[in-house]
């Protein structure tokens, strides 16, 4: 069991841990009970983290040679690693995931990402380039590129996966140089807060990394609006999104929006369907189904719809509800009150507008803010087809050619990510290429690595993470030219 009374809960600044004015209560969404009080950050707080992030960046940080900033990244990634029980069990006790599946995938996708970025730190290079001299005469010239760090970003990270998202923020902004302001969501701080003591704990120089907890609209919108603060990393809503981007354009900051998502999965009629409805339900189901890409509109080939239907009845009903760290559990709660209504709302609104039900359809009549998981036949016009839901809720859409099949998936305004569920390799090829979405799963759903750029087109966000795409999205390029 977690001891409440040992968790951090105040503000990390300058590798201190500090109080504020005002605070919140973070509640336990598989009983609906508080967990414990957290102090909220004010504009004064977020001057504070900027000032320190801004005196490590021009001091400390700064100084310390690449290789050096590589080891302590490793270094994080040790302790994240040797944490990881403690870490899975705060997201958990934070926002309902089975434990489990943080200490298999979620834990650990931060602890590759960290690594893989320690390994970039010290081979982030301009280069040479060749001209025609020197405005019009032959007079030589030396041009070179030079990659600097942008200085203090900020990383708003969402409450459906904290670490594994903060680590897509931190690892690329820490491995070029830069140093990082996080401001965790209130639903799910707990984890991050605990992040704070073993980036203490590791070493780095105060104010490398600092967290502060709050209300969004105070918080994070004073960082956005910040001039102190080069780049806002957000990941979240569509609407908070656009928000940010209106308040970073005040001062020409550099965003990196990834947004919402309803993610088509096409099943074609050569696809291995035992493979395919597995994971169609996971896209479906997998973290209470609070996916940023989530896989909620199934577009079944007609020779195989009700095959689909069957086979995501089957697995919905397959599905065990219940406490996060009871072992058989395979879907805890929603996140909170208001997101448990939310989509029950849309349950209503299926029902409303003819969608027939598969499997699930309501809420259970439990303490929590648990959904039953939900599956509709419907169309791709319905409001359950149409707007992200955010929980366990799918349509599944039949269709009859490939052109039919394209069309569906990208007559939506997001287009974050996809799945393609063939045997045909030349269907693969051509069918990814013409969805629109910045990732495609061909017969996988959403595959995550840290090698691997991550991102959306359309309502989706902007801009994208991982890879050395991450690398470059936290660098500023400068050219040097030396007339000869």
């Amino acid at each position: 069991m977690i001891d409440i009374s040992a968790l951090h809960t105040g503000l990390f600044i300058g590798g201190e841990w500090r109080t504020a004015r005002e605070s919140f209560v973070t509640l336990n969404p598989a009983t609906g009970q508080p967990i414990t009080e957290l102090v909220a950050a004010d504009g004064s707080d977020v001057d504070a983290a900027v000032d320190a992030a801004n005196d490590a960046f021009r001091g400390e940080w700064g100084a310390l040679a690449p290789s050096r900033k590589g080891v302590l990244i490793n270094k994080l990634a040790d302790l994240v690693e040797r944490d990881v029980d403690t870490l899975a069990a705060l997201e958990s006790l934070d926002m309902g995931r089975p434990v489990g599946a943080g200490v298999a995938l979620m834990v650990p996708n931060l602890v590759g990402t960290l690594r893989y970025y320690a390994g970039w730190a010290d081979k982030i290079n301009g280069e040479q380039i060749a001209t025609d001299g020197y405005l019009g005469s032959p007079i030589q010239q030396h041009a070179y590129t030079r990659r600097e760090p942008l200085g203090v970003v900020g990383a708003i990270v969402p409450w459906n996966a904290p670490l594994m998202i903060l680590g897509w923020k931190l690892g690329p902004a820490l491995a070029a140089g830069n140093t990082v302001i996080i401001k965790p969501a209130e639903d799910a701080s707990l984890a991050i807060l605990h992040l704070a003591g073993l980036v203490a704990e590791a070493g780095f120089p105060p104010g490398t990394v600092n967290v502060v907890t709050g209300i969004g609209k105070v918080t994070g919108e004073a960082m956005s609006l910040h001039e102190g603060i080069k780049k806002i990393s957000f990941t979240g809503s569509t609407e908070t999104g656009r928000a940010i981007l209106r308040n970073s354009a005040t001062n020409f900051k550099r965003t990196a929006l990834e947004l919402g998502g309803k993610a088509p999965q096409i099943i074609f009629d050569d696809a291995n369907l035992e493979a395919a409805v597995q994971g169609c339900a996971m896209g479906l189901f997998f973290n209470q189904g609070e996916v940023c890409a989530a896989g909620t509109r199934i577009i079944a080939h007609r020779t195989v719809y009700d095959a689909v239907l069957d086979g995501l009845g089957g697995a919905a009903a397959a599905q065990v509800i219940g406490d996060p760290f009871d072992a058989a559990t395979t879907m805890g709660p929603l996140v909170n009150e208001r997101q448990r209504d939310r989509v029950v709302g849309y349950l209503q609104k299926g029902a409303d507008e003819g969608a027939g039900v598969v499997a699930g359809g309501s809420a259970p009549d439990r303490p929590g803010f648990f959904v039953e998981p939900t599956v509709f036949a419907g169309t791709n016009d319905m409001t359950v087809a149409r707007e992200e839901i955010f929980g366990p809720v799918g349509v599944v859409i039949p269709f009859d050619t490939d052109d039919e099949a394209v069309a569906l998936a990208n007559n939506n305004q997001y287009g974050l990510s996809a799945t393609v569920w063939t045997s045909d390799v030349s269907r693969a090829h051509s069918i990814s290429a013409r969805v629109e979405a910045g990732a495609i799963g061909v017969n996988g759903w959403s595959p995550l690595a840290p090698q691997l750029p991550w991102g959306g087109v359309k309502a989706s966000g902007i801009g994208r993470e991982l890879g050395y795409e991450g690398i470059l999205a936290y660098t500023e390029t400068k050219t040097v030219t030396v007339i000869l």
